[in-house]
């Protein structure tokens, strides 16, 4: 285990979420993969000044030489900023609870922890350079217990296996530990990330983290635990992820209360106001919004869709401040408006599903994916309706002018809204960045449905707000396309209003 001190935890983790419109230079293509994204790790350590870096093998190829190769290119700049101590590569694995499928993944990353202390001791000097994982739709203790029990039990436990043919005495013609054979594995241990996406997990993940860390509360000093909002605003609507996130962290501040473990929460927040509007130009508005985060995730849109020197000052600022208190919140009536606008967002849903899928193939690739379904799919409420993941899926309603941040908010009374501001601080600002690319030409071209349900919501809502002719001509367009079968220009019209926007979705 790493003996970092809970101070020295990043306050920014790049991630490899594929949210950006605009290309980094050091990419050979449109698509970020295979060693571009070592060059990117390299890059959001030295130049953005980012002290974590997520390394992705959920749902997407992760290249488990990293360490090595990072090491060898850049020798110069490792050797005074230590990856482990200074700068942190943290992997992000498979579930295999969940993807059954990619459960070898999962093991292939856990084997390629030691190889990386092995490798990094040239400099690291007894420093393990991986030392967490995330464990991504974690739900329950278990899945957690299980990764640190193979790695301790099997990964470094094989240490004293004897292999090789024995003499009748035990010892002797040929007989070996694989210890002494192939060296031993460190780190001895290592720590798992929780990361919860479904609605049952955020709101029971106080209950979750006590169990796993129940007995370990004198070997860590801090537990990290990473709360999802991208894909519960794709299952549940924009606003009820957030109340959800609100319940997890104020949760997890009266957990920490009871235990002698610092819990440091981790929010998953994108460039979109549907997945967090985590801008350069907005770090100050969500620090207001989630205080007691430790870590915020810098994804791809907020890395290369905006001007290098404001991402460099943003992370500055974000490396210079800390958490404080989580915000007070009434859990009771979190808990009613998050069913009421959930149900409402799932209608809605429910009468655009054909033409986000419509529009989801056109929406250009920037990193090399596997196929993914998002939970989403797999809702009983919803009889089995496919979804695309939440980044496409927020691209492709922006695409038609409809920003998905106002679906499920109509479920919710004007008093109710009025007491959903009071707990979500920051709802209209974010409801007012993203009414700037609203298309009322477009809207009236939606299923009659959709604009019964969301026209009061959109009028309460953008009475001030200007929104871009070009943009809205675009998603006008973009619908009249749809609707009649014409895809030629699709992608083009969709990569032209992601660029306004300043993110894919």
């Amino acid at each position: 285990m790493s003996s970092i001190k809970s101070s020295q935890v990043s306050r920014c983790m790049s991630t490899q979420h594929p949210d950006n419109i605009s290309s980094p230079f050091f990419a050979d293509g449109e698509v970020i993969q295979s060693d571009a994204e070592v060059k990117e790790a390299f890059y959001v350590f030295s130049q953005l000044g980012c002290k974590e870096q997520m390394w992705d093998s959920e749902g997407k190829e992760a290249d488990n030489q990293v360490v090595e190769k990072l090491l060898s290119r850049y020798t110069e700049f490792f050797s005074k900023n230590l990856i482990g101590r200074d700068l942190f590569l943290t992997y992000r694995v498979p579930n295999p609870a969940i993807q059954k499928e990619q459960g070898k993944i999962l093991l292939e990353t856990l084997h390629s922890i030691p190889r990386a202390f092995d490798v990094a001791q040239s400099v690291n000097n007894g420093i393990a350079p991986i030392f967490e994982i995330i464990l991504p739709m974690t739900t329950s203790a278990e899945e957690l217990e299980r990764i640190r029990d193979y790695y301790s039990k099997v990964m470094v436990g094989q240490r004293d296996t004897i292999i090789g043919k024995l003499g009748k005495s035990g010892v002797g013609s040929g007989g070996i530990s694989v210890k002494d054979w192939i060296g031993d594995f460190k780190p001895d241990e290592i720590n798992v990330i929780p990361l919860f996406e479904t609605s049952e997990a955020l709101l029971g993940c106080a209950d979750i983290v006590e169990e796993y860390l129940h007995g370990k509360e004198k070997k860590l000093e801090y537990q990290r635990v990473f709360l999802a909002r991208s894909d519960p605003a794709l299952n549940y609507g924009a606003a009820a992820a957030v109340l959800m996130a609100k319940c997890a962290l104020f949760d997890l501040q009266e957990l920490e209360g009871r235990i002698n473990v610092e819990l440091l929460p981790i929010l998953g927040v994108g460039g979109a106001p549907f997945r967090g509007n985590f801008r350069p130009d907005n770090v100050s508005n969500c620090g207001d919004e989630y205080p007691s985060v430790q870590t915020f995730t810098a994804q791809s849109s907020f890395k290369y869709d905006h001007h290098p020197r404001d991402v460099i000052n943003a992370v500055d600022i974000l490396n210079h401040s800390k958490r404080s208190e989580a915000l007070s919140i009434d859990r009771s009536a979190s808990l009613g408006y998050i069913e009421k606008m959930k149900s409402h967002y799932q209608k809605e849903i429910s009468h655009l599903a054909d033409i986000i899928n419509a529009i989801a193939s056109h929406i250009p690739a920037r990193r090399s994916r596997k196929l993914h379904i998002g939970l989403f799919g797999y809702s009983r409420s919803l009889k089995g309706m496919r979804l695309p993941r939440a980044i496409n899926f927020c691209a492709a309603l922006y695409s038609v002018g409809l920003p998905p941040e106002f679906l499920g908010l109509g479920g919710l009374t004007e008093k109710e809204l009025d007491g959903l501001r009071e707990i979500y601080v920051k709802l209209d600002e974010d409801l007012r960045d993203a009414g700037k690319f609203f298309s009322r030409k477009a809207f009236n071209e939606l299923p009659h449905e959709i604009q019964k349900s969301v026209a009061p919501v959109i009028d309460s809502i953008l009475e001030d707000c200007e929104t871009d002719p070009d943009y809205e001509a675009l998603a006008y367009r973009t619908i009249i396309n749809i609707k009649g079968g014409h895809t030629v220009t699709l992608t083009e019209d969709v990569k032209r209003m992601a660029w306004m926007r300043k993110f894919l979705g």
